[in-house]
This record gives C-alpha cells, structure tokens and sequence, in this order.
C-alpha cells in the first residue's frame, strides 16, 4: 500500500476525527433502538435516517483508519537543501511580482486560502524539484500562470 505523506498537525486532526466518529457510534446505535422501538420500520424515517448516518460514519471511520494507518510523518524542519520537497514552504512571485507563499502538504491538511497546497496539486507537482530562481509555468483552471521561486524554506 502507499504511503500517505503528511504534516504531524495533519496527523493529529485525522486522529482527532477518528476518535470524533468511533464516539458517536454508540449514539447512533442508541437512536436506531428508539426508532426500531417505534413500530414499522419500513415506514419510520428516524430508523432509516439513523441506518444512513450509521453507514456514513462507518464509511467515514474506514477511511480514516486507512489514511492512518498508512500515514508518514514528515516533519518539514528536519529537511533541508535547496530542492523543493514535500513539507517546504515556498515564496514566488508572479507575473506582477507579487510574492505568494505556499506550504506543500498531504491531501487531507490541503488549505488553499491558509496557503497550504497539497502535493498532487499542480503547482505542487510542477514546484517539487525545483530550485531557487526557477521558472515555474502551470497549466490551472483560469489558465497559465507562470511564478518564479524566490524562496525555499523548510519551516
């Protein structure tokens, strides 16, 4: 299996999820008895709504199990060199040289508007091994965009 690569904090908000979810398996547990409790069940919205949100936490709980158990930490101030890599925060510039700030991340800690972008992302994926004062040009929904790195940091 792959390994899923991730900050520590993204590690401990998959975490916190999970055990958020196995907490709320015995209330929907409860809920189905009360609603079963009520009669006819192929009638009774409250069962079937509570069967469906036991199938999604379930599906949800099965994910992130998957996620962790198939986690590598990295943590970005033990890296270092003048490559980027997962876990670098970059500063470019672009067309306007305006400076822009991106933190390469996994897919689950991915914030865009925060300034993290994940790793399968394109820019991202045209970013990782490249160098200080290299041109950038990635193919994005709104079209080209072309960056200069300015900065690598391993923050």
């Amino acid at each position: 299996m792959d390994k899923v690569p991730m900050l520590a904090e993204g590690y401990e908000t998959l975490m916190a999820d999970l055990k958020a979810f196995r907490a709320e398996r015995p209330v929907i547990v409860d809920a189905i008895e009360e609603a079963r409790a009520h009669g006819d069940l192929s009638e009774n919205a409250e069962y079937h709504a509570a069967k469906e949100r036991q199938g999604q936490v379930e599906a949800y709980i099965s994910d992130l199990e998957s996620k962790v158990s198939r986690a590598q930490i990295i943590d970005p101030t033990s890296l270092s060199g003048d490559r980027i890599v997962f876990g670098a925060t970059i500063t470019l510039l672009d067309d306007n040289d305006k400076p822009i700030k991106y933190q390469i991340v996994g897919e689950t800690e991915a914030d865009a508007a925060k300034g993290r972008i994940s790793y399968s992302s394109p820019l991202a994926r045209a970013l990782i091994g490249r160098s200080k004062g290299n041109e950038i040009e990635v193919t994005v929904p709104s079209g080209d965009k072309f960056y200069l790195v300015e900065k690598i940091e391993f923050i």
